[in-house]
């Protein structure tokens, strides 16, 4: 596995959407749960949301209902689709590769 590759981020209003991708190359991709965290200023990282290897879900509170996170693994591609975003939402948002590997990160501002 190498370091993954995020993108998507951006500058929203409130109530607008979002859709973050990362790229994680590596013949194991398929079988390795992939997660998304992120970093508001000041504060420390965050859990936002996983993908099982099998496809499942989970996330945080703050996210739930607002945020899927989805996998591709023929594109070796992690999605995170964000709606309804608030400007508490605001942070760098880092993929990892089974919690060991992580990105560069992504900037999403969300603006009020």
């Amino acid at each position: 596995q190498v370091q993954p590759v995020e993108s998507g981020g951006g500058l929203v209003q409130a109530g607008g959407s979002l859709r973050l991708s990362c790229a994680a190359s590596g013949k194991s991709f398929s079988t390795i749960a992939m997660a998304w965290y992120r970093q508001a200023p000041g504060k420390p990282r965050e859990f936002v949301a996983a993908v099982s290897s099998g496809g499942l879900g989970n996330y945080a509170d703050s996210v739930k209902g607002r945020f899927t996170i989805s996998r591709d693994n023929a594109k070796n591609t992690v999605y995170l689709q964000m709606n309804s975003l608030k400007p508490e939402d605001t942070g760098v948002y880092y993929c990892t590769v089974g919690g060991s590997l992580w990105g560069q990160g992504t900037q999403v501002t969300v603006s009020s």
